[in-house]
């Protein structure tokens, strides 16, 4: 089989939740231990941080594995979904799986595939895990797909367990408050395996400390440990128990909200050094300065263009979209243009109610089934006195908006991960 033919096969074979939606998702982890048990139980054979969280899990889990390969360790890193390519997924010091590994997996295990019909996510977890422990990594950064519980990813135990940032996404599956989401994100604590919580939030916090102390887990709220101030434009400086521990350290990423992801990943850094791993300070500087270059992370504020300004972020729920609208108020520009698309299974209410109405905006819909229909997504705009027009694709609405563009203008394009993933530029 071709690396075009074996992905057509996993689309057409396997059922996909960036494709398809909540019918994608399987309720336990029978299939997962399944495929691990059938590859000779990988997820044991390496060691690894775990991530959970409804925002910043990505961006945390890529900071945590640049940092690792500043220090010199040979990386796994997993992640999901991906953006242009399914090879994305698996990563090993930032150089993506092989077409030929991927072809070798499915042909190899076909067979067992077609036995246990597992989900798309399902059959990646054991692809990665069986890459990892093939290509023996020093150490693997696993993030959740979504929840954690339930999650395939959830048969590892890791050295640490990282939770971020929980925020309303999938309340179909994982409940609609927080401290039920909180709960869903929480089974990723392991017995006597310390966990790093990102952020204090009111109703998740008795759910943490719970959980951790059922489990017999180490508990730290990284917060009462690191504080991160923003001190300019992508700089930060970091306190340690109320002293500085590094001052106006460049980060990669530039989303204001990477702040209130630093505290989790840099306590969990502490965690591993604490467990005898060699992390000194300049890895730590020069991980958080390239995360891009090293991970070859994609669409977390990203730059496309200057003149006019370009910038395209995935966040895709109401707390990601505090952020980007707090973020762009702080550019200089004379007209905004937003570029948006959803899914379709999101309730985009709380995310139309931040926007701002005198942008223009340009609604599109993404190539994937689960996108939301563009005249729907346009009607529901209106009732919120946001006015733009409709486009079939992403690339029609992103010429036009650059079309109508003046040099001083900024265009965002977002909304969706689907809607990122088709920008050309990227």
């Amino acid at each position: 089989m071709t690396y075009p033919e074996v992905l057509q096969y996993l689309y057409d074979s396997l059922p996909m939740y960036q494709r398809i939606g909540k019918a994608a998702i399987k309720k336990d982890l029978t299939n997962t231990l399944a495929l691990c048990q059938h590859v000779n139980n990988p997820q044991d054979k390496f060691r690894s941080v775990h991530i959970a969280g409804t925002n910043g899990k990505g961006s945390s889990a890529h900071s945590l594995a640049a940092i690792l390969q500043s220090a010199g360790y040979k990386t796994g890193l997993y992640t999901s979904p991906h953006l242009k390519d399914f090879t994305e997924r698996i990563r090993i010091n930032g150089m993506a799986i092989s077409q030929e590994a991927v072809i070798a997996f499915v042909t190899n295990n076909r067979d067992m595939l077609e036995n246990v019909k597992p989900s798309f996510f399902e059959m990646t977890v054991a692809m990665s895990f069986d890459y990892f422990a093939k290509e023996q990594v020093d150490i693997a950064v696993i993030e959740v797909g979504l929840g954690g519980r339930l999650d395939s990813t959830n048969v590892i135990t890791p050295l640490i367990s990282l939770i971020t940032n929980i925020g309303y996404d999938h309340t179909d599956m994982l409940g609609d408050t927080l401290a039920q989401i909180a709960y869903e994100k929480a089974g990723i604590i392991k017995a006597n395996v310390p966990v790093v919580i990102s952020e204090r939030q009111e109703e998740t916090t008795p759910v943490f400390i719970e959980t951790a102390q059922r489990q017999h887990a180490p508990l730290y709220f990284a917060q009462d440990y690191v504080r991160v101030e923003a001190t300019d434009e992508n700089k930060v400086s970091v306190y340690e128990d109320g002293e500085m521990m590094f001052e106006n350290i460049s980060l990669a990423l530039t989303g204001t909200y990477q702040v209130n992801n630093l505290s989790g990943v840099l306590q969990t850094v502490a965690l591993l050094q604490q467990q005898g791993w060699g992390i000194d300070r300049q890895a730590i500087i020069s991980g958080l300065a390239s995360v891009d270059m090293l991970t070859g992370l994609k669409g977390r504020w990203q730059t496309l263009a200057q003149q006019p300004l370009t910038i395209c972020d995935t966040g895709h729920n109401r707390e990601a979209f505090i952020y980007i609208t707090k973020q762009l108020k702080t550019i200089p520009y004379r007209q905004l243009h937003m570029v948006l698309g959803f899914s379709g299974d999101k309730d985009i209410q709380p995310v139309l109610e931040l926007l701002p109405r005198q942008a223009h905006y340009y609604f599109c819909q993404a190539q994937v089934p689960r996108a939301m229909p563009v005249d729907v997504l346009k009607e529901k705009a209106r009732r919120m006195h946001l006015q733009g027009e409709a486009f079939p694709t992403v690339e029609a609405a992103i010429h036009q908006a650059q079309q109508q563009a003046g040099a001083d203008d900024l265009i965002f394009i977002g909304g969706s991960n689907f809607v990122v993933a088709e920008i050309k530029e990227l």
